[in-house]
């Protein structure tokens, strides 16, 4: 398996410092809010990593941390009057709900950074002890970003310009601000009753500090892979690479991996253009998981993904057709044992497996999966494929889903007028009054749904 290295912005094979075991940070959400189809762009590409690096026999540990200390939400908290606690707690639950909904494989650890103050403070004394870290007039703890000579490699930083001893206070920050970051801030009025004691005084961790403090309780002091946005490499995971390294002398990260930006129909997202969405903006529209997933992970994950209402139909359409030919493989398959799997289906697979493991190339690897439908349903029209045949491509279909995450039909919840609909359109059937049955259908349809009449009876499906 191999993929792109930000670090040294090439392909590198996979090699964990744990033979067979792969120990994998994922950014994962501030917590003051609901959480955008830009994030979940990033939590499926990881989720997409995850279950390829299993596909490929790696055992793998999962961190993803939750961002509940930081500027936005204390400021949302102040602002709402509750604790910090009460505030971040509906959205981290919103989190949950919609990985669900995405089918987004559970991390093996979702450390919260007000749980982990402790080790934050640790790593700062640490870093004071080595040279690193500094306290200012107001109390405050920053990095010597200069006492670092490799701070800028990860984002390929032009450092020459950089003015010493410059110090930016806030959580994120541009480029054009490179300078000393704080690892621990002093207490402020604005910061009400978020505060914990230190050896500086009372006061709250910087951001950054976090990731670097839970990565290394929970897979070590260096470990094997670190991913998130293309909007992470700076300043964050530059910063975390400076005071981790910076405290514990050993390299931090073997594979940096980023996903580039998502634009909502050929535009920037924002909330003043109209196209910024929540995965349940979306839901609301009428769209399922299945087909919100196969777009986020349908262009390759270093690309810029257009995300369109037209691609999100055409998910639909495509999850349509596999839901189908997983159908009827499966009447083909009924209790059949599987026998060697056919020649072309075998060929397809293969090529499935080595698109994926080549840098996650999911775009050669659906052309692979829809290869096997087409050939597929020509030999079943044909009747060209055994009960065997048909059970083995079902069990190389189930393997390639541990990858992709989309090839089970999705169970969606059918309401009380579509049931009713449903049921009053068999009794037309019955009395064969095929015009009462006809204008049910066509009013299904209003409702976002087709209707097949199978000898099973009538089976729904979203259109």
């Amino acid at each position: 398996m191999q993929v792109f290295n930000t670090m040294s912005r090439r392909l590198e094979t996979v090699e964990p410092s744990e033979p067979g075991h792969i120990g994998l940070y994922t950014c994962g959400p501030t917590v003051y809010n609901y959480a955008h189809i830009g994030n979940y762009r990033a939590y499926v590409f990881e989720d997409l990593l995850r279950r390829t690096l299993k596909y490929n026999g790696f055992d793998v540990t999962q961190v993803m941390n939750l961002t509940d200390i930081d500027d936005k939400t204390i400021k949302g908290s102040q602002a709402a009057g509750v604790s910090l606690t009460d505030y971040t707690k509906p959205y981290i639950d919103a989190f949950f709900e919609d990985l669900d909904t995405l089918m987004v494989e559970r991390a093996e650890v979702y450390p919260a950074a007000t749980d982990h103050i402790a080790e934050m403070i640790v790593l700062i004394q640490r870093l004071f002890d080595n040279g690193y870290a500094y306290q200012s007039d107001d109390g405050s703890v920053y990095y010597d970003v200069a006492k670092f000579s490799a701070y800028g490699a990860l984002a390929h930083l032009d450092m020459s310009g950089m003015q010493a001893g410059a110090r930016v206070a806030q959580d994120e920050y541009e480029k054009e601000n490179v300078a000393d970051f704080a690892l621990w801030k002093a207490w402020s009025e604005e910061d009400g009753d978020v505060a914990w004691e230190s050896p500086w005084g009372r006061g709250r961790p910087g951001w950054h500090i976090e990731c670097s403090a839970m990565g290394m309780k929970y897979l070590g002091e260096s470990f094997d892979m670190h991913t998130g946005g293309v909007d992470n490499m700076f300043p964050h995971h530059e910063n975390e690479i400076a005071q981790s390294q910076g405290a514990t002398g050993q390299p931090f990260v073997t594979y940096w991996m980023h996903n580039a930006h998502l634009q909502v129909e050929g535009r920037k997202m924002s909330k003043s253009l109209g196209n910024f969405f929540t995965l349940r903006d979306l839901l609301d529209k009428g769209y399922t998981g299945h087909e919100i997933r196969y777009v986020l992970l349908s262009a390759h994950y270093r690309q810029t993904l257009n995300f369109t209402f037209a691609a999100l139909d055409a998910a639909r359409s495509a999850l349509g057709r596999l839901d189908e030919f997983s159908e009827r493989l499966t009447k083909t398959a009924a209790a059949c044992d599987a026998t060697a799997l056919p020649a072309w289906a075998a060929q397809a697979a293969d090529r499935f497996g080595a698109a994926v493991s080549s840098d996650l190339n999911v775009s050669e690897g659906l052309a692979a999966l829809f290869e096997i439908v087409h050939e597929g349903n020509r030999a079943l029209d044909a009747a060209d494929l055994d009960g065997g045949a048909a059970a083995s491509i079902l069990e190389a279909w189930l393997r390639m889903d541990t990858v992709l995450g989309v090839l089970e039909a999705e169970k969606v919840d059918v309401d009380d007028t579509v049931a009713q609909l449903v049921q009053q359109r068999q009794e037309a059937r019955a009395a064969r009054d095929w015009a009462a049955s006809d204008r049910i259908r066509d009013e299904l349809k209003t409702h976002g749904w087709e209707v097949r009449d199978t000898p099973e009876g009538p089976e729904l499906r979203k259109c």
